[in-house]
């Protein structure tokens, strides 16, 4: 019992962390994972051996995957350069950015 609680506050914990990811590549890894949990608890539910879960994990983590890189907000976020390529910085040194549709 011990086990099932905090193998579900360590998956609850996961998936609040990768919850505020922003980036393509980052919605695909989060998704990934969240996905392979998932497929894994599934997996495990339905056929109850080691060959299910890991077919579970794997068919979870590509589904995530391709649901997270799928659902990515169509903005992005580019540094600003000036005429000769330089990139710009404010005066704290931080890079001047901004917000555009992804390329």
């Amino acid at each position: 019992m011990i086990k099932r609680l905090s193998l579900a506050a360590v998956l609850t914990v996961t998936v609040l962390t990768l919850a505020g990811c922003n980036t393509p590549e980052q919605r695909a890894l989060g998704g990934g994972a969240i996905g392979a949990g998932v497929g894994a608890l599934a997996g495990q539910a339905i056929g109850g051996n080691t060959g299910s879960t890991v077919a579970g994990a794997l068919i979870g983590g590509v589904a995530g995957a391709a649901l997270g890189a799928a659902t990515t907000p169509g903005r992005c976020v580019y540094q600003q350069y000036d005429k000769r390529g330089r990139p710009l910085y404010d005066r704290y040194g931080n890079p001047r950015t901004y917000e555009a549709p992804c390329r």
